[in-house]
């Protein structure tokens, strides 16, 4: 059983004044090459997509790297593909702290929407405790 925990505590660092991304998963990042096939992008993808918490509008800035999901595209890296994987990079490795909810004090949600995605993020006491965003379907559009 400790050894879940153990790994839990690998992703995420809790302490008393926040959360944090695990040094070693930002070495990764900041060291990650740019995805040349559709494993790579998968892989990017999922390590980046476990932090999305910590970055305001990450489903915003990952569309153009997961609109190569899609079935049927094919593999193909344009400018706005390496902007897109550069900017997340940027934004995982400089990762603000979240801060732990408290029980003194009310909660601020600040919401944003467009024919593209959905996008919030979850205040108290005028820091952040995590981001949250999510990419529309067409049939949600």
């Amino acid at each position: 059983m400790s050894n879940i925990y153990g790994l839990c505590w690998r992703f995420l660092d809790r302490r008393s004044y926040g959360i944090t991304m695990d040094p070693s998963k930002v070495e990764a990042i900041t060291k990650w090459p740019r995805p040349t096939t559709m494993t790579e992008m998968r892989s990017f993808l999922g390590l980046a997509g476990y932090y999305r918490r910590f970055v305001e509008g990450f489903s915003r800035l990952a569309l153009p790297l997961t609109q190569l999901m899609r079935k049927g595209e094919k593999f193909v890296w344009m400018d706005e593909r390496d902007e897109s994987f550069e900017e997340l990079k940027r934004r995982l490795v400089s990762a603000p702290i979240l801060t732990l909810p408290s029980r003194s004090g009310g909660f601020q949600i600040y919401s944003d929407a467009s024919k593209k995605g959905l996008g919030c993020v979850l205040m108290q006491h005028g820091k952040v405790i995590t981001y949250a965003s999510r990419q529309l379907k067409p049939y949600e559009v």
